[in-house]
C-alpha cells in the first residue's frame, strides 16, 4: 500500500503538505519551513486527497 509523508509548517499550522512516501519537498521555495511530521498509509487518507497528490505529486490539507 502507498504511503504519503506529511510536513507541516509552524507558521501555517493549519496546513499540512503531503507528497509521496521519501519524495521530501525538492521543488518548494520555502521547504526549510516545513517539518515532517509523519508517514500516513493511503487508505488514513480521504480518495480525493490522494488522487491529488498522485496527480500532482503533492497535496495541501486542511488540518483543522
Amino acid at each position: 500500500m502507498q504511503e504519503y509523508d506529511l510536513y507541516l509548517n509552524p507558521q501555517k499550522s493549519s496546513i499540512g503538505l503531503y507528497v509521496r512516501k521519501g519524495a521530501g519537498l525538492p521543488d518548494l521555495a520555502d521547504s526549510k519551513n516545513w517539518i515532517f511530521d509523519g508517514t500516513a498509509a493511503q487508505a488514513s487518507l480521504p480518495p480525493a486527497l490522494v488522487k491529488e497528490i498522485e496527480a500532482n505529486g503533492h497535496a495541501f490539507r486542511d488540518m483543522n
